[in-house]
């Protein structure tokens, strides 16, 4: 095991993992993702872990009916729209219970993947997740920590392709404007590049410092 827990060990952690690919077994985002919880799991044995692939139960993209029901106090929302932002209260309810958050992260496109942008159009509500205190936004969803499993066919993390990354820096974005900004990334890149492809996932495993 990686990282220094001497102070932490042993106490109990709720896990939340996030999985977006639909690759299943033979994405590397989601073999990266898991060992990360396994870390987890081995620094906290008095855990819980939920985990949610996005891809097979996915959130419903964006109606008008959604963000009406965002925006409609609850004494005053119909049943329609009760059931409407049912999906986004749950999931609001399951971040905030979670101590530590594993997000499984492909790059599609350069960005992430739609599974997982849906996800979080979902937990990011003003008055729920952050706010405005005047003009400056504060973050509701605090004290957590984030860990990011990113996979990708080349290398973004460097380099001339670097300008291309839109999926580390858009979640550090928009998490941190939720209030979670205690966020680690890891990376398992180049898995289709000869040379780099047959060591990537090792390399980034063992990368993994919690």
């Amino acid at each position: 095991m990686r990282g220094n827990f001497a102070a932490t060990k042993h106490t109990a952690m709720k896990i939340l993992h996030l999985i977006s690919s639909p690759r299943g077994e033979a994405s590397f985002s989601v073999k990266l993702g898991r060992a990360i919880v396994s870390e987890l799991q081995s620094a906290h044995p008095d855990h819980t872990l939920t985990t949610h692939d996005l891809t097979t139960t996915p959130f419903p993209h964006l109606e008008e009916a959604h963000i009406t029901s965002f925006f409609t106090p609850e004494e005053k929302r119909t049943p329609a729209l009760v059931e409407a932002v049912k999906h986004s209260d749950e999931a609001i309810a399951e971040l905030m219970n979670a101590d530590a958050v594993v997000i499984d992260a492909p790059m599609y496109n350069f960005g992430i993947p739609s599974t997982l942008k849906t996800w979080i159009d979902h937990i990011a509500r003003a008055g729920k997740t952050f706010k405005y205190d005047g003009k400056t936004p504060e973050g509701l969803v605090k004290n957590k920590k984030v860990y990011l499993a990113i996979s990708s066919g080349g290398v973004y993390s460097e380099g001339f392709m670097k300008a291309y990354d839109f999926t580390e820096s858009y979640l550090r974005a928009v998490l941190g404007f939720m209030g979670m900004t205690d966020i680690k990334a890891f990376r398992v890149e180049g898995v289709k590049v000869p040379g780099m492809q047959e060591i990537a996932l090792d390399k980034a495993i063992q990368a993994i410092e919690l």
